[in-house]
């Protein structure tokens, strides 16, 4: 599994690390790593030319010493001082030792000349380095960082961000102004929250994890899980069951404008572990001409049949009664697309059994009464924010889904998807397998995260590159669960 942790906590963990170290060898190890990967991404050290954009402290010494190995090693390196009066001076002092050089920093008519000369050099560049700021960074980068982040971007350089992309924040993962745009971070001794979740992941390129040896708490900010984490959650049947042990789902969806959805939701649900799936609502002859298997009923959810959980919503229009009569059920619910916005939220507050809602961005702004785009550039406050408001497991889609737990505790993010999920119906998938998992018997959290996971690798395997419709992608579960099994079996 993979872990992310707060500034709060690495800035604990690094100082309890260096007071048992000798006295500058916790900056020495992580420009040791920083140099071996910037040297793997050159291919040919001798003869490249690197350029360091240095800011203040230990963001800009792990730089300067980076800089100083691979200088040593025949590399042109020169440095771009944003702020020379705060350099890290031994950093500096090591750097010019190994013949590293300094670009001119002194201002002219009150604009930085570092600004020409550091131009002129990026455009040669082989590698540009981002040291400008470190994971305590706030608000963008200042009006005199910002171009050279531009000059970078627009280089055929490779840009490499240390420890994060600088003008991204550490916690939350938002840009809130000018930000590096990363080929490549280098990241010491954990991942950061920013490194995981969008819109600050897009900047952050292909991350490596450099170990320092950091003591870190067992429980941490965020989670994502890996193939073998999604193997152990699998349900798998064994040789005493049957469709019932399995588990039913319920699927409460559609109407006579959207019985696509049902038939979607369905297709999903039946991949997704339990043994059965009952559907109940006005689309029964589109899903059962579609998927036979299906048993279908017209007596209304309190009357369907046992089933060990419900989703509820896809295409629902306008049919509240029904959304309220399934919450009423004692049994964990997944509530989706129309069933959100119709869904009582003191009823859901009041639910004994668990609740998952399965918001994208727009519905998730709609619930929380705020902007659309508060919530793309805050995704990991608002799922935690909706979270809490409804007393309910919230799955907040998007290129980096998030699932968090309304008692808090490490937010589960999920990066497997690709931007070909973004079509019609594809969160209707979404819906029918994460319920089934539900159904046959894992938390809301587990289910969310497993649900996504999956659906997701789907997605690129339906897609292959090309546009692929949601059923494509309903139909490639299959594959995705084969895949993560194989990491098992």
């Amino acid at each position: 599994m993979r872990t992310a942790y707060s500034v709060k906590t690495v800035r604990a963990a690094e100082r309890a690390l260096m007071a048992r170290l000798p006295e500058g060898a916790l900056m020495e190890r992580a420009a040791a790593g920083l140099a071996a990967a910037c040297a793997d991404l050159l291919g040919r050290v001798y003869g490249s030319r690197i350029v360091l954009l240095v800011g203040s402290g230990d963001n800009g010494g792990d730089t300067l010493y980076a800089g100083a190995r691979l200088a040593r090693r025949g590399a042109g390196v020169t440095a771009v001082l944003l702020a020379p009066e705060h350099t890290h001076q031994d950093g500096l002092a090591a750097l010019r030792r190994a013949g590293g050089t300094v670009a001119p920093s002194r201002q002219k008519d009150g604009i930085p000349a570092f600004l020409a000369a550091a131009e002129e050099r990026i455009r040669g560049a082989d590698l540009v380095v981002d040291g400008i700021v470190g994971i305590g960074g706030k608000g963008g980068l200042r009006p005199d960082a910002a171009p050279l982040a531009a000059l970078a971007e627009e280089s055929r350089a490779v840009v490499v961000a240390v420890d994060l992309p600088s003008g991204v924040e550490a916690d939350s993962g938002e840009v809130r102004g000018a930000a590096v745009r990363a080929d490549v971070t280098v990241t010491f001794g954990t991942h950061k929250p920013a490194l995981l979740v969008d819109p600050a992941r897009e900047h952050a390129g292909s991350v490596r994890l450099v170990e320092i040896g950091l003591d870190l708490p067992e429980e941490a900010e965020l989670e994502a899980l890996q193939h073998a984490d999604v193997a152990a959650l699998l349900p798998a049947p064994t040789a005493e069951s049957d469709k019932y042990r399995r588990g039913v789902v319920g699927v409460a969806a559609g109407s006579a404008r959207y019985p696509g959805a049902a038939v979607l939701a369905v297709s999903g649900a039946l991949r997704g572990g339990a043994g059965a799936v009952r559907y109940v609502g006005p689309a029964g002859q589109a899903v059962v001409a579609r998927y036979p298997e299906t048993l279908v009923s017209d007596r209304g959810p309190a009357k369907a049949g046992q089933v060990q959980a419900w989703v509820v919503g896809p295409g629902a229009g306008d049919d509240a009664a029904t959304v309220a009569e399934v919450l009423e059920a004692d049994v964990p619910v997944l509530v989706d697309a129309d069933g959100l916005r119709l869904a009582d939220r003191d009823a859901v507050r009041a639910r004994t059994a668990p609740t998952l809602m399965t918001p994208h961005a727009g519905e998730a702004a709609a619930l929380l009464g705020v902007a659309r785009e508060e919530v793309e550039g805050s995704r990991l406050a608002a799922v935690r924010e909706l979270a809490a408001c409804y007393g309910a497991t919230v799955l907040l889609k998007g290129s980096t889904t998030l699932v968090a737990d309304p008692e808090g505790g490490p937010v589960r993010v999920n990066a497997t998807g690709t931007p070909w999920l973004a079509t019609a119906g594809s969160g209707d998938v979404l819906s029918g397998l994460t319920g089934s998992l539900l159904a046959a018997g894992l938390s809301p959290r587990d289910a969310g995260s497993v649900g996504a996971y999956l659906h997701g690798l789907a997605g690129r395997y339906a897609a292959d590159g090309a546009p692929a419709g949601a059923h494509d992608v309903a139909d490639a579960i299959p594959e995705a669960w084969r895949d993560v099994r194989d990491v098992r079996d």
